[in-house]
Protein backbone atom coordinates (compact mmCIF):
# COMPACT_ATOMS: atom_id res chain seq x y z
CA UNK A 1 0.00 0.00 0.00
CA UNK A 2 3.11 2.00 -0.21
CA UNK A 3 2.08 3.18 -3.75
CA UNK A 4 -1.56 4.59 -2.85
CA UNK A 5 0.07 6.29 0.18
CA UNK A 6 2.63 7.83 -2.54
CA UNK A 7 0.20 8.77 -4.59
CA UNK A 8 -1.83 11.30 -2.12
CA UNK A 9 1.25 13.26 -2.00
CA UNK A 10 1.10 13.55 -5.92
CA UNK A 11 -1.77 16.59 -5.76
CA UNK A 12 -0.22 18.36 -8.55
CA UNK A 13 0.50 17.70 -12.41
CA UNK A 14 2.47 18.48 -15.36
CA UNK A 15 1.41 21.85 -15.97
CA UNK A 16 1.94 22.47 -12.31
CA UNK A 17 5.87 21.41 -12.62
CA UNK A 18 6.03 23.66 -15.38
CA UNK A 19 5.32 26.93 -13.85
CA UNK A 20 7.62 26.52 -10.95
CA UNK A 21 10.53 25.09 -12.81
CA UNK A 22 13.65 27.70 -14.27
CA UNK A 23 14.98 27.35 -17.53
CA UNK A 24 17.94 25.21 -16.05
CA UNK A 25 15.64 22.11 -14.82
CA UNK A 26 15.80 18.76 -16.55
CA UNK A 27 12.95 17.42 -15.59
CA UNK A 28 13.09 13.33 -15.39
CA UNK A 29 9.72 11.34 -15.17
CA UNK A 30 10.17 8.20 -13.85
CA UNK A 31 7.72 5.13 -14.37
CA UNK A 32 8.05 3.32 -11.08
CA UNK A 33 7.95 4.76 -7.46
CA UNK A 34 10.67 5.60 -5.22
CA UNK A 35 12.80 3.30 -4.24
CA UNK A 36 12.78 1.60 -7.43
CA UNK A 37 15.47 0.74 -9.72
CA UNK A 38 14.49 3.48 -12.37
CA UNK A 39 14.50 5.64 -9.07
CA UNK A 40 17.97 4.67 -7.89
CA UNK A 41 19.53 5.28 -11.36
CA UNK A 42 18.02 8.91 -11.82
CA UNK A 43 19.35 9.95 -8.04
CA UNK A 44 22.71 8.96 -9.93
CA UNK A 45 21.85 10.63 -12.87
CA UNK A 46 20.58 13.34 -10.95
CA UNK A 47 23.81 13.28 -8.82
CA UNK A 48 26.46 13.46 -12.24
CA UNK A 49 24.61 15.54 -14.10
CA UNK A 50 24.57 18.73 -11.30
CA UNK A 51 28.37 17.49 -10.11
CA UNK A 52 29.51 17.90 -13.85
CA UNK A 53 27.78 21.29 -14.60
CA UNK A 54 28.64 22.79 -11.59
CA UNK A 55 25.56 23.05 -10.47
CA UNK A 56 24.26 25.02 -13.57
CA UNK A 57 21.92 22.61 -14.11
CA UNK A 58 19.31 20.79 -11.83
CA UNK A 59 17.70 17.72 -12.55
CA UNK A 60 14.16 17.46 -10.96
CA UNK A 61 12.67 13.45 -10.31
CA UNK A 62 9.30 13.13 -10.93
CA UNK A 63 8.72 9.58 -9.61
CA UNK A 64 5.15 7.75 -11.20
CA UNK A 65 2.28 9.41 -9.45
CA UNK A 66 3.94 13.14 -9.79
CA UNK A 67 3.05 13.53 -13.33
CA UNK A 68 -0.01 11.71 -13.74
CA UNK A 69 -1.53 8.25 -13.40
CA UNK A 70 -1.44 6.86 -17.28
CA UNK A 71 2.26 6.30 -18.59
CA UNK A 72 0.93 7.49 -21.82
CA UNK A 73 0.17 10.82 -19.66
CA UNK A 74 4.24 10.73 -19.39
CA UNK A 75 5.19 9.81 -22.72
CA UNK A 76 2.76 12.72 -24.17
CA UNK A 77 4.79 15.25 -21.59
CA UNK A 78 8.38 14.47 -22.56
CA UNK A 79 6.98 14.58 -26.31
CA UNK A 80 5.50 17.96 -25.55
CA UNK A 81 8.32 19.20 -23.61
CA UNK A 82 6.89 19.77 -20.46
CA UNK A 83 9.08 16.89 -19.13
CA UNK A 84 12.40 17.30 -20.93
CA UNK A 85 13.49 13.53 -19.59
CA UNK A 86 11.61 10.39 -19.26
CA UNK A 87 11.99 6.22 -18.73
CA UNK A 88 9.80 4.29 -21.30
CA UNK A 89 9.00 0.49 -21.45
CA UNK A 90 6.38 -1.67 -22.27
CA UNK A 91 3.91 1.15 -23.15
CA UNK A 92 6.12 3.30 -24.75
CA UNK A 93 5.06 0.51 -27.58
CA UNK A 94 2.06 2.67 -27.99
CA UNK A 95 3.81 5.86 -28.61
CA UNK A 96 7.05 4.10 -30.38
CA UNK A 97 5.67 0.94 -32.06
CA UNK A 98 9.33 0.33 -33.04
CA UNK A 99 10.14 -0.02 -28.76
CA UNK A 100 8.71 -3.03 -28.54
CA UNK A 101 11.72 -5.03 -30.02
CA UNK A 102 12.48 -4.80 -26.16
CA UNK A 103 9.61 -7.37 -25.64
CA UNK A 104 10.36 -10.00 -27.14
CA UNK A 105 10.76 -13.43 -26.10
CA UNK A 106 14.33 -15.21 -25.75
CA UNK A 107 16.81 -12.64 -28.07
CA UNK A 108 18.74 -11.44 -25.44
CA UNK A 109 21.71 -13.25 -23.58
CA UNK A 110 21.72 -15.29 -20.37
CA UNK A 111 24.70 -13.25 -19.29
CA UNK A 112 22.54 -9.74 -17.82
CA UNK A 113 26.11 -8.28 -18.18
CA UNK A 114 26.17 -8.95 -21.73
CA UNK A 115 22.79 -7.50 -22.77
CA UNK A 116 23.31 -4.05 -20.48
CA UNK A 117 26.60 -3.60 -22.74
CA UNK A 118 24.72 -4.65 -26.04
CA UNK A 119 21.83 -2.42 -25.65
CA UNK A 120 23.99 0.78 -24.81
CA UNK A 121 26.37 0.23 -27.55
CA UNK A 122 26.91 2.46 -30.63
CA UNK A 123 25.77 -0.68 -32.84
CA UNK A 124 22.16 -0.59 -31.35
CA UNK A 125 21.49 2.77 -29.32
CA UNK A 126 22.67 4.78 -31.79
CA UNK A 127 21.99 3.13 -35.44
CA UNK A 128 19.90 4.88 -37.79
CA UNK A 129 16.82 2.96 -37.15
CA UNK A 130 16.76 3.09 -33.20
CA UNK A 131 17.24 6.95 -33.23
CA UNK A 132 15.10 7.59 -36.01
CA UNK A 133 12.62 5.68 -34.62
CA UNK A 134 12.52 7.94 -31.72
CA UNK A 135 13.24 11.21 -33.93
CA UNK A 136 9.59 10.73 -35.74
CA UNK A 137 7.96 11.06 -32.21
CA UNK A 138 10.01 14.23 -31.43
CA UNK A 139 11.70 11.86 -28.95
CA UNK A 140 15.46 10.71 -28.86
CA UNK A 141 16.79 7.63 -27.11
CA UNK A 142 19.72 8.32 -24.68
CA UNK A 143 20.30 4.93 -22.85
CA UNK A 144 18.79 1.58 -21.74
CA UNK A 145 18.22 0.62 -18.38
CA UNK A 146 17.87 -3.46 -18.00
CA UNK A 147 16.30 -4.11 -14.81
CA UNK A 148 16.36 -7.62 -14.34
CA UNK A 149 14.43 -10.61 -15.87
CA UNK A 150 10.83 -10.45 -16.22
CA UNK A 151 9.51 -13.15 -13.70
CA UNK A 152 5.93 -14.47 -13.91
CA UNK A 153 3.32 -15.20 -11.10
CA UNK A 154 1.05 -17.12 -11.14
CA UNK A 155 -1.56 -19.03 -8.49
CA UNK A 156 -0.58 -22.41 -9.86
CA UNK A 157 2.63 -24.03 -11.07
CA UNK A 158 4.07 -22.97 -14.37
CA UNK A 159 6.65 -25.61 -15.99
CA UNK A 160 5.07 -26.14 -19.65
CA UNK A 161 3.44 -23.90 -22.13
CA UNK A 162 0.26 -26.66 -21.25
CA UNK A 163 0.49 -24.80 -17.79
CA UNK A 164 -0.07 -21.27 -18.85
CA UNK A 165 -2.75 -22.25 -21.34
CA UNK A 166 -5.93 -19.73 -20.99
CA UNK A 167 -4.31 -18.32 -17.88
CA UNK A 168 -5.62 -14.45 -17.58
CA UNK A 169 -1.81 -13.06 -16.76
CA UNK A 170 -1.51 -9.10 -16.32
CA UNK A 171 0.91 -7.83 -19.73
CA UNK A 172 1.96 -4.29 -19.91
CA UNK A 173 -0.63 -2.41 -22.75
CA UNK A 174 1.56 -3.67 -25.28
CA UNK A 175 0.28 -5.05 -28.55
CA UNK A 176 3.36 -7.18 -28.96
CA UNK A 177 3.58 -8.34 -25.44
CA UNK A 178 -0.53 -9.49 -26.45
CA UNK A 179 0.62 -11.40 -29.05
CA UNK A 180 3.72 -12.66 -27.17
CA UNK A 181 1.34 -14.51 -24.60
CA UNK A 182 -1.07 -15.96 -26.73
CA UNK A 183 1.63 -17.27 -28.55
CA UNK A 184 1.68 -19.11 -25.42
CA UNK A 185 -1.29 -20.23 -25.26
CA UNK A 186 -2.36 -17.90 -22.45
CA UNK A 187 -5.32 -15.12 -22.37
CA UNK A 188 -3.11 -11.71 -21.69
CA UNK A 189 -5.29 -8.90 -20.07
CA UNK A 190 -3.95 -5.13 -19.84
CA UNK A 191 -4.26 -3.05 -16.31
CA UNK A 192 -3.24 -0.11 -14.41
CA UNK A 193 0.03 -0.40 -12.89
CA UNK A 194 -1.63 1.06 -9.56
CA UNK A 195 -4.76 -1.01 -9.99
CA UNK A 196 -2.91 -4.66 -10.77
CA UNK A 197 -2.90 -5.61 -6.65
CA UNK A 198 -6.68 -5.32 -6.00
CA UNK A 199 -6.97 -7.29 -9.76
CA UNK A 200 -4.88 -9.85 -8.59
CA UNK A 201 -6.53 -10.22 -5.07
CA UNK A 202 -9.74 -9.94 -6.55
CA UNK A 203 -8.89 -12.80 -9.28
CA UNK A 204 -9.56 -10.16 -12.29
CA UNK A 205 -5.78 -11.36 -13.26
CA UNK A 206 -4.17 -14.70 -12.09
CA UNK A 207 -1.09 -13.93 -13.27
CA UNK A 208 1.79 -11.61 -13.31
CA UNK A 209 4.93 -10.50 -15.36
CA UNK A 210 7.15 -7.81 -13.39
CA UNK A 211 11.16 -8.18 -12.46
CA UNK A 212 11.53 -9.57 -8.68
CA UNK A 213 12.13 -6.09 -7.32
CA UNK A 214 8.26 -4.86 -8.36
CA UNK A 215 6.69 -7.77 -7.31
CA UNK A 216 8.17 -7.12 -3.95
CA UNK A 217 7.72 -2.98 -3.68
CA UNK A 218 4.56 -3.39 -5.29
CA UNK A 219 3.72 -6.30 -2.94
CA UNK A 220 2.40 -8.65 -5.65
CA UNK A 221 3.80 -11.73 -3.67
CA UNK A 222 1.01 -11.29 -1.28
CA UNK A 223 -1.58 -12.51 -3.49
CA UNK A 224 0.20 -14.66 -5.89
CA UNK A 225 1.34 -18.68 -4.79
CA UNK A 226 4.10 -19.36 -7.22
CA UNK A 227 6.98 -17.30 -9.00
CA UNK A 228 8.29 -18.92 -11.99
CA UNK A 229 11.70 -18.05 -13.60
CA UNK A 230 11.70 -18.65 -17.19
CA UNK A 231 14.73 -16.25 -18.61
CA UNK A 232 12.27 -15.05 -21.34
CA UNK A 233 13.14 -11.23 -21.34
CA UNK A 234 14.57 -8.73 -18.97
CA UNK A 235 12.12 -5.75 -18.32
CA UNK A 236 14.00 -2.83 -20.02
CA UNK A 237 13.68 1.04 -19.84
CA UNK A 238 14.42 3.65 -22.24
CA UNK A 239 15.95 6.40 -21.39
CA UNK A 240 14.48 9.17 -23.57
CA UNK A 241 14.58 13.23 -23.84
CA UNK A 242 12.15 15.43 -25.71
CA UNK A 243 13.95 16.23 -29.20
CA UNK A 244 13.59 19.43 -29.88
CA UNK A 245 15.13 20.51 -25.68
CA UNK A 246 17.82 17.23 -26.64
CA UNK A 247 19.02 19.39 -29.72
CA UNK A 248 18.97 22.78 -28.44
CA UNK A 249 21.55 21.61 -25.80
CA UNK A 250 25.40 22.19 -25.85
CA UNK A 251 27.43 20.11 -27.62
CA UNK A 252 29.29 20.60 -24.20
CA UNK A 253 26.09 19.16 -22.51
CA UNK A 254 25.38 16.25 -24.88
CA UNK A 255 28.67 15.24 -24.54
CA UNK A 256 28.16 15.14 -20.48
CA UNK A 257 25.03 13.48 -21.02
CA UNK A 258 26.88 10.51 -23.07
CA UNK A 259 29.61 10.81 -20.12
CA UNK A 260 27.26 10.02 -17.73
CA UNK A 261 24.98 7.16 -19.37
CA UNK A 262 28.32 5.43 -20.12
CA UNK A 263 29.41 5.65 -16.33
CA UNK A 264 25.83 4.36 -15.65
CA UNK A 265 26.26 0.96 -17.66
CA UNK A 266 27.90 -0.44 -15.39
CA UNK A 267 25.89 1.68 -11.86
CA UNK A 268 22.72 0.46 -13.78
CA UNK A 269 23.54 -3.56 -13.73
CA UNK A 270 24.80 -3.51 -10.20
CA UNK A 271 21.62 -1.69 -8.64
CA UNK A 272 19.37 -4.07 -10.21
CA UNK A 273 21.29 -7.14 -9.32
CA UNK A 274 21.67 -5.63 -5.77
CA UNK A 275 18.00 -4.90 -6.03
CA UNK A 276 16.62 -8.33 -7.23
CA UNK A 277 18.85 -10.00 -4.88
CA UNK A 278 18.04 -8.25 -2.17
CA UNK A 279 14.03 -8.01 -2.99
CA UNK A 280 14.04 -12.02 -3.50
CA UNK A 281 15.23 -12.48 -0.25
CA UNK A 282 12.58 -10.17 1.30
CA UNK A 283 9.99 -12.50 -0.44
CA UNK A 284 11.28 -15.29 0.62
CA UNK A 285 11.32 -14.26 3.93
CA UNK A 286 7.78 -12.60 4.34
CA UNK A 287 5.99 -15.38 2.70
CA UNK A 288 5.30 -18.84 1.50
CA UNK A 289 5.29 -18.61 -2.37
CA UNK A 290 6.96 -21.60 -4.38
CA UNK A 291 10.08 -20.60 -6.70
CA UNK A 292 9.88 -22.65 -9.57
CA UNK A 293 13.57 -22.58 -11.96
CA UNK A 294 12.47 -24.00 -15.16
CA UNK A 295 15.18 -26.04 -16.78
CA UNK A 296 16.62 -25.47 -20.19
CA UNK A 297 14.64 -28.04 -22.11
CA UNK A 298 11.36 -26.73 -20.48
CA UNK A 299 12.64 -23.02 -21.50
CA UNK A 300 13.04 -24.38 -25.05
CA UNK A 301 9.68 -25.15 -25.32
CA UNK A 302 8.54 -21.55 -24.90
CA UNK A 303 11.48 -20.27 -26.64
CA UNK A 304 10.22 -21.95 -29.94
CA UNK A 305 6.68 -20.84 -29.34
CA UNK A 306 7.71 -17.16 -29.27
CA UNK A 307 10.42 -17.35 -31.96
CA UNK A 308 7.57 -16.30 -34.97
CA UNK A 309 6.66 -13.34 -32.91
CA UNK A 310 9.59 -11.89 -34.17
CA UNK A 311 8.00 -11.57 -37.70
CA UNK A 312 5.00 -10.70 -36.32
CA UNK A 313 6.64 -7.41 -34.73
CA UNK A 314 8.57 -6.70 -38.22
CA UNK A 315 5.30 -6.90 -39.77
CA UNK A 316 3.65 -4.69 -37.29
CA UNK A 317 6.03 -1.75 -37.34
CA UNK A 318 7.73 -1.88 -40.87
CA UNK A 319 11.39 -2.05 -41.90
CA UNK A 320 12.98 0.00 -38.80
CA UNK A 321 11.89 -2.45 -36.80
CA UNK A 322 13.86 -5.12 -38.74
CA UNK A 323 16.69 -2.63 -38.91
CA UNK A 324 16.49 -2.42 -35.15
CA UNK A 325 16.45 -6.06 -34.74
CA UNK A 326 19.53 -6.74 -36.55
CA UNK A 327 21.32 -4.01 -35.25
CA UNK A 328 20.23 -5.55 -31.61
CA UNK A 329 21.31 -8.94 -32.78
CA UNK A 330 24.72 -7.73 -33.72
CA UNK A 331 24.99 -5.41 -30.87
CA UNK A 332 24.79 -8.85 -28.56
CA UNK A 333 27.19 -11.06 -30.32
CA UNK A 334 29.69 -8.04 -30.47
CA UNK A 335 29.22 -8.24 -26.58
CA UNK A 336 29.22 -11.81 -26.38
CA UNK A 337 32.61 -11.78 -28.85
CA UNK A 338 34.17 -9.34 -26.45
CA UNK A 339 33.62 -11.63 -22.99
CA UNK A 340 35.21 -15.00 -24.51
Amino acid sequence: MRFLRLLSTAAFGVLALTATANADTWRFGLEEIEGSVQYSYAERFKELVEKKSDGDISVQLLPYGKWGSTYSALYDAIQGGAIQLGFGSGALGGTVPESQLLNLNYIMPSDQWVTARGLNSDTFLKSQAWQQSFRARSLVPLAELPEGYQVWTANKPIHTPADIENLHIRVMDNSLLRATYKAYGASPTSIAYGELYSALQQGQAEGNIQPVFAHEEMAFYEVQKYMIFAQQSQFVATMMGNADWYDGLSDAQKAMIDEVTATLVREGYDIQTQYNKERLATIKNKSDIKIIELTDKQQAQFRKMAKPVRKTYVKEVGPRGQQSLNALLKAFKEAEKADS
